[in-house]
């Protein structure tokens, strides 16, 4: 979707009015961009086996949502962030762990609104570090910061085959910040671990889970959840240290522990998994 509509209309007519004219967007980006669309398609229709009907009013709801998670990731960097309200689920064991004498890694989906909780952890958001992938960064960078001037928290880029963002990685972890990860998106076709998700099939980027499972460091899965118009709820979920030596491999046991959040987090707000492209293979 672009990112300069959702600005545009933000920064003219606020939040409220801008959930409204998302209803007049939305059919634009369901007819022009026909691949999200047909990945949206295939969601509802085979991996969540509703009907046609139904499927159809789901990329409604789907591309609605989308937007809505934009306007409100910009409109919290913009200033407006107390239009909201938050609610925090496992909170005080993440400070913990966020407190600790070590470096965090923290793995998270296109799923909720991620970002947000970057702006509302006062001086533990300066120690973020977020693993994007360059194009993707590229693309947003100058008209977020345009608009709100910039972020709270740091951007690793990733580019395929460039290793330079393997040492941006293993630095911030020395330096005992935290390093956050979407598991759910990969670049190559050649670094992937596949397992059962939502009763299919899928692939996994490997990368978060053998940095994870090698740099033998506290691991959290967290989500930023859109509850109401105005309510977020920030979810802390915290993964059992990888067992060695057995079957299966420590970045395989990570794995299987974050689908299991995930699609536990799925079920609850299943419009909110905003991963636009085939998953599943």
């Amino acid at each position: 979707m672009g990112y300069q509509i959702f600005i545009s209309l933000l920064k003219h007519f606020g939040l409220r009015v801008t959930y409204v004219q998302l209803m007049l967007v939305v059919p634009y980006y369901i007819l022009f961009a026909p691949k999200s669309t047909a990945a949206s398609w295939y969601y509802w229709r085979h991996i969540h086996g509703k009907s046609r009907i139904k499927a159809f009013l789901l990329l409604f709801v789907h591309y609605f949502r989308f937007g809505q998670i934009i306007i409100d990731k910009i409109a919290a960097l913009s200033g407006y962030d107390k239009k909201f309200k938050y609610e925090f689920h496992n909170y005080e064991k993440f400070l913990e762990i966020l407190n600790g004498d070590t470096g965090v890694v923290m793995i998270g989906a296109h799923f909720g609104n991620w970002e947000m909780g970057g702006q509302f952890f006062g001086d533990y958001g300066k120690k973020i570090n977020i693993v994007m992938y360059d194009a993707e960064y590229q693309k947003i960078k100058d008209k977020i910061n345009n608009v709100t001037g910039g972020r709270h928290y740091q951007v690793i880029p990733v580019n395929d085959g460039d290793m330079s963002s393997v040492f941006l990685i293993k630095d911030a972890l020395d330096r005992k910040e935290y390093v956050c990860f979407q598991g759910d998106r990969f670049m190559s076709e050649n670094n992937l671990l596949r397992h059962s998700f939502l009763g299919h099939e899928a692939r996994f980027p490997a990368g978060p889970f053998l940095v994870a499972s090698r740099m033998h460091l506290p691991v959290v899965f967290y989500f930023a959840e859109k509850e109401s118009v105005h309510r977020y709820s920030f979810n802390f979920f915290f993964a059992n240290t990888p067992q060695r030596g057995g079957k299966t491999k420590p970045e395989m046991q990570l794995l299987e522990q974050y689908i299991d959040v995930l699609e536990q987090r799925i079920k609850v707000h299943p419009e909110q998994w905003f991963n636009f492209y085939q998953f599943w293979k």
